[in-house]
């Protein structure tokens, strides 16, 4: 057997070659995995997002704790809210202020006044918030509004976010949703409907499925060993019976929103209806009793049906205008109203003005809604004369 000579030059060559064919297939490979991910193009999209909203939280954080995000981080940040951007607040809200008086006592005010409470173990916000009740009664509207108050960044947590295809990336999405509110707190970490993703655990659910509410819920739990920590997990339902006894363990802070008495309807028409042109004859009081059974958003879709009612009155002016003056062969002048619409018409164009919302308009959108209702089924009441 006879021996191969190498010379020192050769030996490097050869180890060069190696390396540099090494390094073009890790690169190669890695590439390759990344643009086969039918879900890369999404979270280039979500990391410039979050990058555009980390930004404007810059100059309150310490840029450390921003510039250590790693991917999985700048994932859920793409869905972090800041206070500031928040339209809603407190006066944005009729109807419910027992409830929200509870939320400012018991959530509000010890966040905001850390100092003077420093030396209790009791007073401190709870770590889990549960707002429950018919849809529509404005539970969503309730969380956005604790955030803008407290001044506490939002992350409104998709769970469809925390689902991938590759084994062992929800747990790590799981993960990161609390170690990015560690990093930006103090915040609130908003689930909607969350009986759809922390249901009763049993037998039958998937082995990732379990696997990511199992990891959920330690993290959360783990959040009770540090008092220092301001991170709310507040979610929203209408099932709670459906939850996981493990989460509603976890959630101590339970408030009840239920559909509004006449008294809170009362207020919330008017509080819908308090920027706009309004008829003198409209009769709040009225509309409240006979408004029975609808949650907020009902109401507030009532309103917007009557409003649109003033878009038929304008076009039904322009057409009898048009009419008149296709008549006359276009000398018609002076004034024409047509049930609270007028048009003018001045040197051959036509000015209308903005007709206001009337008590009928309203009991024609609310006869109309309770007739969809009663169909769908969703009243059983089957008297839809509102007389």
């Amino acid at each position: 057997m006879s021996g191969v000579n190498l010379t020192r030059n050769e030996v490097v060559q050869f180890v060069l070659r190696i390396s540099l064919l090494s390094i073009v297939t890790y690169y190669s490979a890695k590439w390759l995995i990344r643009n086969l991910d039918p879900s890369n193009k999404s979270k280039k999209k979500a990391i410039e997002h979050a990058e555009d909203i980390l930004r404007k939280l810059g100059p309150s954080m310490k840029k450390s704790a921003l510039q250590n995000l790693n991917e999985y981080e700048m994932v859920i940040a793409s869905h972090l809210v800041v206070p500031e951007n928040i339209a809603e607040s407190w006066d944005s809200i009729a109807g419910l202020d027992d409830v929200c008086q509870d939320i400012k006592e018991s959530l509000v005010f010890p966040v905001c006044h850390r100092d003077m409470f420093a030396g209790s173990a009791l007073y401190q916000p709870p770590k889990g918030v549960l707002l429950y009740g018919p849809p529509g009664c404005g539970k969503t509207l309730i969380a956005k509004a604790t955030a803008k108050e407290a001044g506490m960044r939002f992350i409104n947590l998709d769970v469809a976010m925390l689902t991938d295809k590759w084994y062992g990336e929800s747990q790590k999405l799981a993960s990161a949703v609390f170690s990015l509110a560690v990093k930006i707190e103090p915040c609130i970490i908003f689930i909607d409907e969350i009986d759809s993703f922390l249901r009763a655990r049993n037998s039958s659910d998937h082995e990732a499925t379990a696997m990511m509410k199992t990891q959920f819920m330690m993290l959360w739990d783990g959040l009770n060993t540090d008092s220092e920590s301001t991170i709310i997990v507040m979610g929203a339902t209408n099932r709670p019976q459906d939850l996981d006894k493990a989460i509603l363990r976890r959630m101590p802070a339970q408030f009840h929103i239920g559909l509004p008495t006449e008294d809170q309807r009362l207020k919330i028409l008017r509080l819908i209806l308090q920027n706009e042109k309004v008829a003198p004859e409209v009769d709040y009081i009225q509309l409240a009793r006979m408004s029975a059974g609808y949650s907020g958003s009902d109401l507030k879709e009532i309103c917007r049906n009557a409003s649109v009612h003033r878009v038929r009155k304008v076009m039904k002016s322009k057409e009898m205008i048009n009419a008149v003056r296709a008549a006359t062969n276009g000398t018609a002048g002076g004034s024409l109203s047509n049930g609270g619409c007028n048009g003018v018409a001045q040197n051959g164009a036509v000015e209308f003005s903005t007709p206001a919302i009337t008590m009928e308009d309203l009991v024609e959108s609310l006869r109309s809604m309770k007739h969809s209702k009663y169909t769908t089924g969703v009243l059983n009441d089957a008297r839809i004369d509102l007389d």
